[in-house]
């Protein structure tokens, strides 16, 4: 198992604490993070997976909201819709591939959630993905026309 995968999985799990007890567990959180017996890169990448999607759980969520038609978010299984919001956190950051962290969150769909979890999860980022290239394409070409 890569480090990434580690640091997602265990960032997953952290996120998947915090949505059920909410945010006052934020320390036992961190503690857990730090006593997972993971080695310190791969405790500080999750760390910085977990506030980063912790952070961005307005503007992921508004994504969500958008692609899960006929889910509401907090009807969704708390796995799955953890599993959706590091991703696309993950996507919105735009430092990894799109596939990539698409692969990522189906082997964890596959390895915490119900066998009906991967289909679902890969439908929604993958309509995500394409909305989030849809607008860096027409942002890139709005920028490369003001400069000519």
């Amino acid at each position: 198992m890569s480090s990434r995968h580690r640091s997602r999985r265990l960032a997953l799990q952290a996120l998947c604490c915090i949505d059920a007890q909410g945010p006052t567990a934020w320390t036992l959180i961190e503690n857990f993070i730090h006593d997972s017996r993971e080695n310190a890169a791969i405790v500080e990448d999750a760390t910085r997976m977990l506030k980063d999607a912790f952070d961005d759980r307005p503007q992921s969520d508004e994504l969500l909201s958008r692609h899960a038609r006929r889910w509401e978010l907090p009807r969704l299984a708390l796995v799955d819709r953890n599993i959706l919001r590091l991703a696309v956190c993950e996507l919105r950051k735009g430092q990894t591939p799109f596939k990539v962290v698409i692969s990522e969150s189906l082997r964890l769909a596959r390895e915490f959630s119900t066998a009906e979890s991967p289909r679902f999860v890969n439908g929604i980022l993958d309509a995500v993905a394409k909305e989030l290239q849809r607008n860096n394409a027409h942002r890139t070409s709005n920028t490369d026309g003001k400069n000519e």
